[in-house]
C-alpha cells in the first residue's frame, strides 16, 4: 500500500510563489502516475496537474497552465508543485494522489490528507 503525505502549504499573498511536496512511501514512486487536485471551500474537488510515471508527461488545469508545475523525483519519492503567481482563486486544500497507470485518472486510488494553502489579496 502506497502512503501520501504533502506538505509546503501556508499563507502567502497574491503573486507569490509556493511550492508543495509529495512524499511517496510505502511503495517506489516509479510505480505511479501522481497528480495534485485541490478543493476549495464550498466546491468540488478539481485537477490541477498530472505527470507520468518517468515525469516525461505533464498535463495541467487551464486554470494553472503557465503558472504551476509539476515535477518529480523518483530516486527521492518525492513529487513537487511549483506554484508561482498565485492568485486569491488557488486558495484550497491541495492533495497528492497516485494511480497504477500511466496517467492520473480523475477518481485516482490513492490519495493524502491535503496541505492548505491560502492566498491573500
Amino acid at each position: 500500500q502506497v502512503q501520501l503525505v504533502e506538505s509546503g502549504g501556508g499563507l502567502v499573498q497574491a503573486g507569490d510563489s509556493l511550492r508543495l511536496s509529495c512524499a511517496v512511501s510505502g511503495r517506489a514512486s516509479s510505480n505511479y502516475a501522481m497528480g495534485w487536485f485541490r478543493q476549495a471551500p464550498g466546491k468540488e474537488r478539481g485537477f490541477v496537474a498530472g505527470i507520468s510515471r518517468g515525469g516525461g508527461n505533464t498535463y495541467y488545469g487551464d486554470s494553472v497552465k503557465g503558472r504551476f508545475t509539476i515535477s518529480r523525483d523518483n530516486a527521492k519519492n518525492t513529487v513537487y508543485l511549483q506554484m508561482n503567481s498565485l492568485k486569491p482563486e488557488d486558495t484550497a486544500v491541495y492533495y497528492c494522489a497516485a494511480d497504477r497507470s500511466t496517467v492520473i485518472s480523475a477518481q485516482p486510488a490513492y490519495w493524502g490528507q491535503g496541505t492548505q494553502v491560502t492566498v491573500s489579496s
